[in-house]
């Protein structure tokens, strides 16, 4: 199965040998970057960039060991280094007042007279998060789309939704934190999205 892959990587052919790679090891590694990490959303990212680690490594391979372990041993270091920065990162707590403070007060800023200075506070937020985390931020609490609806409106999973707006509502209270336009805990809770705080 591996002959081709090596064949090409003796005559330093490393483009060749990278598509077949990917084609054969793509799903594989992905699937241990998922078992390993148990985030989804995580795992495609640390995904790509292991394909990129091993297409930088190609030129080194010595033959060893069979393309598949070589492979196996990258995504499973890649994973392991992941998982010791995440348990070196602060967490924030599902519960903190801040973060439900911020997300809560978004759709009433919506709302707000724009002549107060408040209405573009919420277009100024949103426009400093990531094109995927703005279009959940929007469907989710602007929109009032569960879950479910969220992930068929963008094609995802339903895992991948909750990550996708655990990390955006973390964003968010970052990038609220920096404005020195007045806080969000002026403005009062917005009743309709009481209920998605935090995740379930």
């Amino acid at each position: 199965m591996e002959d081709d892959i090596r064949q090409h990587l003796e005559q330093r052919e490393y483009q060749a040998a990278f598509e077949r790679v990917l084609e054969r090891f793509r799903d594989k590694v992905f699937r241990l970057a998922c078992s390993m990490l148990r985030d989804e959303s995580q795992a495609e990212d640390l995904t790509q960039d292991i394909f990129v680690r091993i297409w930088k490594g190609l030129p080194s391979y010595q033959g060893q060991a069979s393309v598949s372990t070589w492979i196996y041993t990258i995504s499973r270091n890649a994973c392991l280094t992941e998982l010791k920065k995440r348990a070196q990162r602060p967490t924030v707590s599902l519960q903190d007042p801040a973060l439900e403070e911020v997300v809560d007060a978004l759709p009433a800023m919506q709302t707000v007279d724009p002549e107060g200075g408040l209405g573009a506070d919420v277009q100024t937020l949103l426009a400093q998060l990531p094109e995927r985390y703005r279009q959940v931020i929007t469907l989710f609490y602007f929109e009032q789309k569960a879950y479910e609806e969220v992930a068929e409106r963008l094609a995802i999973p339903l895992g991948t939704v909750k990550t996708l707006l655990f990390r955006a509502k973390k964003q968010l209270l970052k990038i609220a934190r920096r404005l020195p336009t007045p806080t969000l805990a002026s403005h009062p809770p917005n009743p309709l999205t009481a209920h998605a705080y935090g995740l379930p």
